[in-house]
């Protein structure tokens, strides 16, 4: 018996911000745009949606991310590197 299992992925392709909705969606078959409502709407429910979204951040590996990778250290790279971009163009608005 042969049956290849589906993993949970982080999408690299059509990302917001890490994938995870991306993920989800490839792996239940819907549109990401249900997850990220989804997400948004579970926010408002004390910032619940917020916590599990970096948490799944953290645990889901990239599609493209080989087996012996540490997604734990690839997941913080990537958060650092957004907080980065997102601290940088905070600071160029506020020098114009």
């Amino acid at each position: 018996m042969n049956t290849q299992t589906q993993r949970l992925l982080r999408a690299r392709t059509g990302r917001m911000v890490a994938g995870v909705a991306g993920g989800l969606a490839n792996y239940f078959g819907i549109d990401p745009i249900f997850v990220r409502l989804g997400f948004v709407v579970v926010s408002f429910f004390n910032g619940i949606g917020v916590v599990l979204y970096i948490v799944l951040w953290l645990l889901m590996p990239n599609e493209d991310a080989a087996p012996t990778d540490n997604n734990l250290d690839v997941a913080v790279s990537e958060m650092r590197a957004i907080v980065e971009r997102i601290i940088g163009d905070i600071r160029d608005l506020f020098r114009r």
